[in-house]
This record gives structure tokens, sequence and C-alpha cells, in this order.
């Protein structure tokens, strides 16, 4: 029986998804720390990346900020925090970690949706009087929805993948399934728990796709005002 079949076998046995160390307890532990990060993430990012797209600054550093991100480990992040006396936690190391790596999508994607948004429509908001807050919320953050909720998706898929990181820390999710068997050398396992994380981050995006299309402010506006073309005329015949 090769490996894949093994996993299989693995996937599909019972008592390795009930009781304490099962497959259900460490998918909570991984949604509750994902869902953790982002709001904190988002608490932070959101915020600033609308204002500084608001008034119009701050581009290079949000720029500098998503490079900063990217090129920094999120392992060699984690590492560090574990060895620094906040290791002493198994949750603040891989807490912080998450939320800085999560920080970046979600500020440049907040930041560019509103920079971007019709410049035609932000004036002629502008032109009625609207209020510096009123043209952030009614006009300028429905524009940018569609690009903030991909900023949003992309923080979740790589936070529900990183997360996996927390095992190293000592912490639960489904990352332990994977490091479990990397310490009795059981591959099948090892195979399984990526496949877990693979499957819940697919799922994940997806929800956010339905959830995104729901909730846009500007769904079905498109639709009503598209002109409805005039009727040709018949020239008369003689």
């Amino acid at each position: 029986m090769d490996v894949i079949e093994e996993a299989w076998t693995w996937l599909t046995t019972g008592s390795n998804w009930t009781g304490d160390g099962g497959v259900w307890q460490r998918l909570g532990e991984h949604l509750y720390l994902t869902a953790l990060c982002l709001l904190i993430a988002a608490a932070i990012a959101l915020p600033i990346g609308l204002w500084l797209g608001h008034i119009g600054r701050g581009g290079a550093l949000a720029t500098n900020i998503a490079g900063i991100g990217r090129a920094v480990p999120t392992l060699a992040v984690l590492i560090l925090l574990t060895v620094s006396p906040l290791g002493r936690s198994e949750l603040w190391p891989t807490l912080i970690a998450l939320v800085l790596f999560a920080i970046p999508p979600l500020l440049t994607n907040a930041h560019l949706g509103v920079r971007e948004a019709d410049q035609n429509v932000v004036e002629a908001a502008r032109g009625m009087g609207m209020s510096g807050g009123q043209l952030l919320g009614r006009v300028e953050l429905p524009l940018a929805y569609p690009m903030l909720m991909t900023g949003v998706r992309s923080a979740t898929v790589q936070v529900i993948a990183t997360a996996t990181l927390a095992a190293i820390a000592g912490g639960g999710g489904l990352g332990r399934i994977i490091t479990d068997g990397f310490s009795t050398y059981r591959t099948p396992q090892v195979v399984a728990g990526a496949v877990l994380v693979a499957a819940l981050a697919l799922l994940v995006e997806g929800a956010l796709v339905i959830a995104a299309r729901l909730l846009d402010p500007m769904r079905g506006r498109h639709r009503r005002t598209e002109p409805v073309a005039a009727p040709v005329p018949v020239a008369a015949t003689t």
C-alpha cells in the first residue's frame, strides 16, 4: 500500500477524528487561531489603509510594509518570538507572527482600493457637499470593496496555511497532526495533515468568494443602471 492509500486510510478512520487530539479538535483550534489573527490584523491594517487611501498619501509606506512582510520569513519571526520571553506562552509567539504576516495584504489592498476608486464619482460626491467621513464611508469604501475583499481572501488563505507553524511553538491546530507524524515517522499522517490544511484553505476561500458577492454593496446597481437600447425606427415603405 503506497503513501497516498495509507493517507486516505488515515483520513477515513473515525478514531483519528474524535477524542483528544483528533481532527475535529485540531480543526477548531486552527479556525480559532486564524480568526483571532485576522481580526487583530484587520483592526490594525484596515483603518490605516483606508485613511491613507482617502487622504492620498502613504503609498510608499503601504508598499514598503507589504514588501517587508513578504520578505521576512514567518518561520524566522516565530522562532525568534519562541526563544524570547514571550515563548513561555504557546499562543503569543504564533499570534504575533501571524498578525504581522496578515497585515501587509490587508493594508496594501485597502489603500489601493480607495486610491483607485472612480475619481469622477468621488468628485461628484465631494461636489454634493459630503464630509470626509461621509465620502469615505458612503462612496470610496463601496467602490474599494472588491479589492478590499481580495486582500481579505489573500490574508485568510495565507494565515490558514501558515498557522500550521503553530505546532512548532507548542500550539494546536492542524499543524500538530503534521508534526506528530514527523516525530513518529508516520509519513501517511503527515500527508493527511497537509491535505486537511489545503482542503480547509480552499473551502474557506470559496466561502469568502460567495460571501463577497452576496455582501457587495454595489451588487445589482450596474444591472439597474444599464442603459436601455432605444428601438430602431423601421423605415416606412411605399
